[in-house]
């Protein structure tokens, strides 16, 4: 192999790479990355500085209304695709213990961990991938059966930590150490702290703590004393009590509700929904911020697709007003009303 040049470098022949996406061109795209690395390009750079970057830029696309969920789809297909050709490329041999990679229980998104799954193949190890939303009871069965170094679990979305931890927390009443890893624990892993896992901000990372048994061991207990005020219990309880009364408010705010298509009102049951969940999330690891920094989210898919902010804030406002007797809930809510743009929290005509 030669070494890789400028002009063949990941930087640039990413737009060449990002354009096959958008087309849908699996040929093409596999060959970007072929092309990379007959040039000498390492295979996991390619995976990390081509691949990454622009499923990343895929998921913007989407967020921002410019790309249908169908061609996100797509893109994501043929980097999966690509991944899979840069792995037969490679055939790395590995000969450490086996490292069982796997997505939480309702993860779908399946491609980040598959990077890290193949990252640690390339380092050397045994690597069994489970795919996306691994159902815990499932994972830990499988431990049972198979004798694995180490478990490494992806979370992209914090209204999973709940789950998230009775979930490691099982694979570590099975003896077998967890790595964590994703957006689901923060950018900078603050959440995986808070519940005592062992976070790795991207492949390399998970394999040099892969490799030093002590240091993944060495887990700090989760800090959660706050649960003891039974707020995440009681709004988990009222959930579907807590949609249905949102409704009702939506009926009697918006005099256009009932005239909404089936796929308009199942789009924001489950946009009450996932307020509710990242709100519990918010309570499980006691941080007002992952709800805040949710509702910021939200309000920017939303305005993409023609909902004002101001729909979220009255929502949010009567979240606060129906959990006037959850502090904690309440507190928080009231943080994300705040972070709404000046429109966002003014009252709809409809409340003045």
């Amino acid at each position: 192999m030669t070494m890789a040049t400028t002009g063949t470098s990941p930087a640039a022949l990413y737009p060449r790479y990002l354009h096959c996406l958008a087309e849908a061109d699996e040929p093409a795209a596999v060959e970007v990355a072929r092309e990379l690395l007959d040039a000498g390009v390492p295979a996991d750079r390619v995976l990390l500085d081509l691949v990454a970057p622009a499923q990343a830029e895929v998921g913007e696309r989407w967020a921002r209304n410019e790309w249908s969920v169908a061609q996100e789809h797509a893109a994501t297909h043929v980097s999966e695709r690509v991944v899979a050709a840069i792995a037969a490329y490679a055939n790395p041999r590995g000969d450490r213990g086996r490292i069982v990679v796997a997505c939480m229980d309702g993860e779908w998104h399946a491609l980040p961990a598959r990077l890290v799954a193949e990252v640690l193949r390339l380092r050397g190890w045994q690597v069994t991938f489970l795919g996306a939303s691994v159902p815990a009871a499932h994972l830990v069965s499988y431990l049972h059966r198979h004798d694995a170094y180490a478990v490494a679990l992806a979370c992209a979305l914090p209204m999973r930590l709940p789950q998230a931890h009775r979930m490691i927390e099982a694979c570590q009443r099975s003896d077998v150490p967890v790595v964590v890893g994703g957006r689901g624990f923060g950018a900078d892993g603050r959440w995986a702290r808070r519940l005592g896992m062992t976070w790795a901000p991207d492949g390399p990372s998970a394999a040099d703590l892969l490799a030093d048994e002590r240091v993944l061991r060495a887990v700090a207990p989760a800090d959660l004393a706050h649960l003891a005020d039974d707020e995440y219990a009681g709004l988990v309880g009222r959930r579907g009590e807590l949609i249905d009364s949102a409704l009702a408010d939506l009926a009697r705010r918006m005099p256009g509700f009932g005239d909404y298509t089936p796929a308009q009102f199942d789009s924001t049951v489950s946009d009450l929904g996932y307020i509710l969940d990242f709100l519990a999330a918010a309570l499980y690891v006691d941080d007002g911020s992952l709800f805040t920094e949710f509702v910021e989210w939200l309000v920017t898919i939303l305005a993409s697709r023609g909902v004002p902010a101001a729909a979220v804030g009255a929502t949010l406002r009567h979240y606060a007003g129906v959990l006037h007797d959850f502090p904690r809930a309440a507190a928080f809510l009231r943080a994300g009303g705040a972070s709404l743009p000046a429109a966002g929290r003014r009252p709809l005509p409809s409340e003045a």
